[in-house]
């Protein structure tokens, strides 16, 4: 069976061609199509991202996504994360992205919640998780192109502040964040 993202060079499908989940505007999944057509007819999809914090809880890993980046390029997000595959679950698709782009594993994100994000041509249910780590990061370089920890004060006046080059629907997802457990 071929994973879902990467894999080896020569079965590698094209980031357009992955199958990935379709979802209804309630949530349900409803069959699947072309990374590519979702994107192109802003159908309505899921994500798995994963909030990364200290040990501690004091700071949050930020990175900032490659300018080569689908969608939001060369923004800032505090959520590793990516679309849910065809037949995936979105707890899967947050472990396997957390190892993806920032190269974390051994660790089981808890669920926080799922936000709904509806900007088209982005329709996106983005299931919310949670892990402490401070480990080693890995930047997948395709996803990535810098990152640093930040202390959630700081994070919040980014967030907050409409100017700053924040991904939209990570932005929805902070504020939420901090609504609820801050």
């Amino acid at each position: 069976m071929r994973p879902p993202y990467g894999g080896c060079e020569d079965d590698a499908v094209s980031v357009g061609d992955e199958s990935v989940a379709r979802y209804d505007e309630a949530g349900r999944v409803i069959g699947s199509a072309r990374r590519a057509d979702v994107r192109a007819h802003g159908l309505w999809h899921a994500s798995g991202v994963v909030l990364v914090r200290s040990v501690d809880g004091g700071s949050v890993y930020l990175h900032r996504r490659s300018p080569d980046k689908d969608v939001f390029p060369g923004t800032y997000d505090c959520w590793a994360g990516g679309v849910v595959a065809a037949g995936e679950d979105p707890a899967d698709c947050a472990r396997r992205e957390l190892g993806e782009e920032l190269g974390i594993h051994g660790v089981t994100p808890v669920f926080l919640y799922t936000l709904t994000f509806d900007e088209p041509p982005v329709r996106c249910h983005n299931h919310a998780y949670e892990v402490r780590w401070d480990g080693p990061i890995a930047h997948q370089p395709e996803e990535i192109v810098d990152g640093r920890w930040i202390p959630l004060g700081e994070l919040r006046s980014m967030a907050e502040d409409p100017a700053s080059p924040f991904i939209p629907d990570g932005r929805a997802g902070i504020l939420e964040w901090f609504r609820r457990y801050c």
